[in-house]
């Protein structure tokens, strides 16, 4: 058989070409640890000591006042930024601050932006067909194909994020909650181990939002999520445990209703009638 005709066998996968991927190890301890993070942007401290730790397969809820450092402190994990000094771990074997953003999302960190950003040309089924996780090089691309294994995976997908009936419906149709889930379920498709969103349900209504709780807590225990969010009622409606930053630290942890009826919370983001 030719080399080319090699070629046309789409479904083959070289070896020497498929990524290696050390497998994130939680056996010891969390599967995301931050100690004694600083960000310093033109001498204005963003991020101040911050140390937190995600468990895996854990629901947490980010709040804070804007300028508290959420958006920065996702920045870092996901390697967008570089902090001054502390460390940054995926589970114990993984050390984020000496990876790049693409070694960072292979690995399985998925992060969501508060506005969706989907092919609006393409159906919602070839938006999940994209994003599937494969090897993006051009080579790989031209010998990959659609397996019966990324079918299934589609279709549990569609599943997940309720869209099972509009797959062939284009992207840029859909309502804004709608995106929002496409958006989550071409996340999805890269089988995260840590997922971060970003205002999930800003701009949604009372029944999008409803529907994006219920897929958010569906998440957790099959990955780790963690969910920044300024809409308080939506917070409630899905939080186990709520960190509060201040000033690029963590301010309060726990419960909702543990953190709303902090004094220092009240004082400085949820206010007296909290």
């Amino acid at each position: 058989m030719s080399f080319i005709s090699e070629l046309s066998h789409r479904d083959r996968v070289f070896d020497f070409l498929t990524p290696t991927l050390s497998p994130v190890d939680v056996r010891h301890g969390p599967i995301l640890y931050m100690d004694g993070v600083t960000v310093t942007f033109d001498g204005f401290r963003a991020i101040n000591d911050l140390s937190l730790t995600i468990d895996d397969g854990e629901l947490r809820c980010i709040i804070g006042p804007n300028g508290a450092g959420k958006t920065t402190m996702m920045d870092i994990i996901t390697g967008k930024t570089r902090p001054d000094t502390g460390s940054v771990w995926f589970g114990s074997r993984h050390n984020l601050l000496t990876k790049s953003e693409p070694d960072i999302a292979s690995l399985g960190i998925g992060r969501k932006f508060q506005k969706p950003t989907v092919f609006e040309a393409l159906s919602i089924f070839e938006n999940l067909e994209l994003a599937m996780s494969a090897d993006k090089r051009v080579f790989p691309s031209l010998t990959a194909r659609m397996t019966g294994e990324t079918i299934d995976r589609i279709e549990e997908v569609l599943t997940t994020v309720g869209l099972t009936r509009l797959r062939h419906r284009a992207a840029g149709i859909l309502s804004h909650g709608q995106k929002q889930w496409l958006e989550i379920g071409m996340l999805l498709m890269q089988k995260p181990r840590l997922l971060l969103v970003d205002e999930p349900v800003a701009g949604m209504t009372e029944q999008e939002m409803e529907r994006t709780a219920e897929l958010l807590t569906s998440l957790a225990g099959k990955q780790s999520v963690v969910v920044v969010e300024h809409d308080m009622g939506f917070v409630r409606s899905i939080a186990r445990t709520v960190t509060v930053l201040h000033q690029g630290s963590v301010l309060a942890e726990g419960t909702m209703d543990q953190v709303s009826n902090d004094p220092k919370v009240i004082e400085v983001y949820l206010g007296e009638g909290a």
